[in-house]
């Protein structure tokens, strides 16, 4: 019996909750206390040879928005909640420690009762945030909070990047459907396809990820099944007497013959059976000049429903060139430059990572707070405690010191998800509400922010008191502080 779709869709999602499995997919490592470079729990061996473990906070930010754009979506706050909750050394971690360093057994051991137990700050998922902005504030004891570094980096690094790639590509589709298949070269295939999803991507070929975070998936027919037959019209005649609504793929041999062969089997399984060919795919070639030509057999055929969709290593810059000159397609499919955050060697931008740092701001001992700064030229940190507040819609935001009063007509950015250890509630909120508010924030975005290329910065101010704070610490500790050009 022929199956209705060549796509799976929402059904997964009722499949998913009929077998018990989480509304949310919660992807962690079998050694969660591992998750740590090595120079982590050696320093935290130090602080605690020395007796110190004082109260700190530190911020995780980008110095700058990837892809040479003007902000970052922020994305992968619920895997760095999920990091912190179950991080904890087992007894088979502690062993390993023991093998590989001469730690004490009083540090093993505490290591062995690890718990987080202090506060974090974040920026809801979802949010647009840009360079110096503090994303997360974490505070605890020193060794606690030292030690969170490398998950929580890696937690948000990638999935900021590639939600932020994924708005980038859908503004540049221009309202035309966007598709994520990456699983074949993704870096982390989860985390891409859920944070496409943030970014506005409609769908995704990745059939667990549609499984575990109840999303539409999609997909056409590769070129092996066209081979697998001794001629392309077999091979069409095969998928479209197989689904009711069926794509096939043109350009296994050659795109302009294929298309008139596909019209003809279309016509054919139409009248015999009452299926409908939904869409065909171009993927390599002059996708321009051969959409072209496959719309104009499509509708003089009648076929004038029937959908263009390309792919072949596109980006934003492809993309957006494509819509700029009036190309006839209706959706593209988005696989390498999505799954690894490609950048574009054609147009001189890096990409690949984010960069985001964690830095120690701020040292509490017996009550008293002492800021803490790197100096290091335009990597010079801000110290101190620190808000990010956002005034009217987009118009400006303000990095101030935690004890400054909240401006007027402003809107605090940082929420409180983790106190005492716990998440509090409503810090998970459901992915469709992420998306929602994600893609709420790219509409209210101003279009200049949205530029591909060369957009203007987007103005964040430093408050008097924190640029005071921040010459005072350089001057009591010295070194490179930032010139004027750095301090942007």
């Amino acid at each position: 019996m022929p199956a209705t779709s060549m796509s799976v869709g929402m059904s997964l999602g009722k499949i998913a909750v009929s077998l018990g499995r989480p509304a949310q997919a919660q992807y962690q490592p079998l050694h969660p206390g591992l998750m740590t470079d090595m120079y982590h729990p050696d320093s935290a061996y130090v602080a605690w040879v020395q007796g110190r473990n004082d109260l700190v906070t530190f911020d995780l930010y980008a110095r700058r928005a990837p892809f040479d754009g003007a902000y970052l979506l922020f994305a992968g706050l619920e895997t760095a909640l999920h990091f912190v909750r179950d991080f904890r050394f087992t007894d088979e971690d502690v062993r390993f420690l023991a093998q590989i360093r001469d730690y004490d057994r009083g540090y093993l051991e505490e290591l062995r009762n690890f718990r987080f137990s202090g506060e974090i700050l974040a920026m809801p998922e979802g949010s647009i945030a840009f360079p110096n902005e503090p994303l997360l504030r974490v505070t605890g004891p020193f060794r606690e909070a030292l030690l969170l570094e490398s998950g929580l980096l890696n937690s948000i690094n990638l999935a900021t990047l590639i939600a932020t790639k994924a708005a980038r590509i859908v503004q540049a589709a221009s309202g035309r459907r966007v598709t994520e298949f990456a699983l074949r070269r993704a870096q982390e295939p989860f985390v891409v396809t859920r944070s496409a999803y943030i970014g506005g991507m409609a769908s995704t070929s990745f059939v667990a990820a549609a499984f575990e975070y109840r999303l539409q998936a999609t997909g056409t027919i590769p070129h092996a099944l066209i081979q697998l037959f001794e001629d392309e019209r077999a091979a069409f005649a095969a998928v479209a007497a197989s689904f009711n609504r069926y794509t096939l793929l043109l350009d296994t041999y050659d795109p302009r013959r294929a298309i008139h062969t596909a019209v003809d089997v279309a016509s054919e399984y139409h009248d015999r059976l009452g299926h409908t060919l939904a869409a065909v795919r171009l993927d390599f070639g002059d996708l321009e000049a051969d959409a072209r030509y496959v719309r104009d057999v499509l509708d003089r055929a009648g076929l004038t429903t029937t959908r263009i969709f390309v792919s072949g290593d596109l980006d934003e810059y492809s993309i957006a060139d494509l819509v700029a000159r009036g190309a006839p397609i209706d959706g593209f499919g988005v696989g390498t430059r999505i799954g690894v955050g490609a950048g574009s060697v054609e147009h001189g931008v890096s990409g690949g990572a984010l960069g985001g740092v964690y830095k120690l701001v701020n040292v509490e001992t017996a009550g008293v707070s002492a800021p803490r700064i790197k100096t290091a030229g335009d990597k010079t940190t801000w110290p101190g405690k620190k808000e990010v507040y956002r005034f009217g819609t987009f118009e400006r935001d303000l990095i101030a010191l935690d004890s400054e009063p909240k401006p007027l007509a402003s809107q605090r950015l940082l929420r409180p998800v983790v106190r005492d250890g716990e998440l509090l509630a409503g810090s998970l909120p459901p992915l469709s509400e992420i998306w929602e508010f994600a893609q709420q924030n790219l509409r209210d975005l101003p279009d200049q922010y949205h530029a591909l290329t060369r957009p203007p910065a987007y103005p964040v101010e430093f408050s008097a008191s924190l640029r005071q704070l921040r010459d005072d610490t350089i001057a009591h500790y010295g070194g490179d502080g930032p010139t004027d050009r750095e301090e942007g």
